[in-house]
């Protein structure tokens, strides 16, 4: 029997709009027991022969250059939003409306009430909605939810997370979308300390108060001469002001009574995607580090005497959570499936009538502690997360 089609409408063709199509492409393939087949029904971006070249070498059927045509076309759907932070809010409140289900790349937006706005629209339309926060889905992170629900490691207390990248380390380096505040709402706070926020709620639980510092180390940049994806050509005759931070740093109080250290940076030479966190428990810890996606470090105390230490798990067992739908123990896998893995997840919640999750009101609370850090940065006090 056919499988349910379900037509996907994807807003943004570059980098994340590559790692989308490429998700909805494969998940029928690693998931043949997923309930609907995503179809790609119609891509859409403003350049019409950059988004017509997208469409034909990402395998969508048809493109749009207005995302209201897009989101008006009784064929889609699940309208699914990879553009810069401030076009999230508009695409997705008209998607509500529609009454398409609705997924958005994070932050979902660029402060916490328009990301209200967004969750009041697609609950008050009762229409589905998820947010990619893709790093929940690696199989090792996976684990490690799982293996803290199991109570291995015990109570929590402490979680530290660094978020470390290098790409914009040269101060020629054009002033790319990423570094506009108008339009990306912050630098590596909503960038990359968002992943991290959202990975500490998901393992340990609600942030309460923070306080924190973010800075801008190279304050004016080359312009744009073109884009292309993360990067882009700069016209060195030109330069203008980078308004977004460079740096995040905060510290965090959960409401379990556990503390947390977070430190998100894009001017780290030598780090690539250092997306890093430990959690120490009153059992044991637990290391994940994104350039070893697929393994778990885990420490407990019920080591043989003198044979303490930490112990490196490979997350690619099948009875690990996702491993057992890609390849052999050790074959590993990669960035793009954690996408791929979020699909699934995402559509076999609708295929069922279910919320996914992460949804909006993870990206709402998320933006939240994004807004709390930028008040204390600016207050100088510990600020709570309302």
């Amino acid at each position: 029997m056919a499988k349910k089609a379900i037509n996907i409408g994807l807003v943004g063709y570059k980098f994340m709009g590559k790692a989308h199509s490429n998700a909805y492409r494969q998940v029928g393939r690693f998931f043949p027991e997923l309930e609907v087949s995503p179809v790609l029904k119609a891509i859409c971006g403003r350049d019409e022969q950059g988004v017509r070249e997208a469409a034909d070498s990402l395998g969508w059927e048809s493109y749009e250059t207005d995302w209201r045509k897009l989101i008006a076309r009784d064929d889609i759907d699940v309208i699914d939003i990879a553009t810069p932070g401030n076009s999230h809010v508009d695409i997705a409140i008209e998607a509500a409306k529609a009454g398409k289900h609705v997924f958005c790349e994070k932050p979902i937006a660029t402060e916490a009430g328009s990301a209200k706005r967004m969750f009041d629209a697609v609950n008050s339309a009762g229409v589905k909605h998820a947010v990619f926060f893709n790093y929940r889905k690696a199989p090792a992170v996976a684990l490690a939810k799982q293996l803290i629900e199991q109570g291995v490691i015990g109570d929590i207390f402490h979680w530290r997370g660094t978020y470390l990248q290098d790409w914009i380390v040269d101060p020629d380096f054009p002033l790319v979308w990423r570094l506009r505040k108008e339009v990306a709402g912050s630098g590596s706070h909503g960038d990359l300390a968002a992943h991290l926020i959202d990975s500490a709620r998901y393992l340990v639980g609600e942030i309460a108060q923070v306080t924190g510092l973010l800075e801008t180390f190279i304050k004016d940049r080359p312009e744009m001469a073109s884009s292309a994806g993360l990067s882009g050509e700069a016209d060195l005759s030109r330069r203008g002001k980078v308004t977004v931070d460079d740096q995040s740093l905060f510290l965090a109080r959960f409401e379990s009574g556990a503390t947390g250290s977070f430190e998100a940076t894009r001017l780290a030479p030598g780090r690539k995607n250092y997306n890093r966190f430990e959690i120490n428990g009153s059992k044991g810890s637990l290391v994940f580090n994104m350039e070893r996606m697929n393994e778990l470090e885990v420490y407990t105390e019920d080591n043989a005497a003198g044979a303490y230490g930490f112990r490196t798990i490979q997350a690619t067992a099948g009875n690990h959570p996702y491993a057992g739908h890609y390849w052999p123990v050790a074959h590993i896998i990669g960035y793009e499936h954690t996408f791929i893995n979020f699909v699934y997840d995402a559509l076999h919640a609708i295929a069922n009538d279910q919320q996914p999750s992460p949804n909006f009101l993870d990206g709402y609370i998320n933006n939240l502690v994004l807004d709390a850090v930028e008040r204390s940065s600016r207050s100088g006090n510990w600020e709570k997360v309302q």
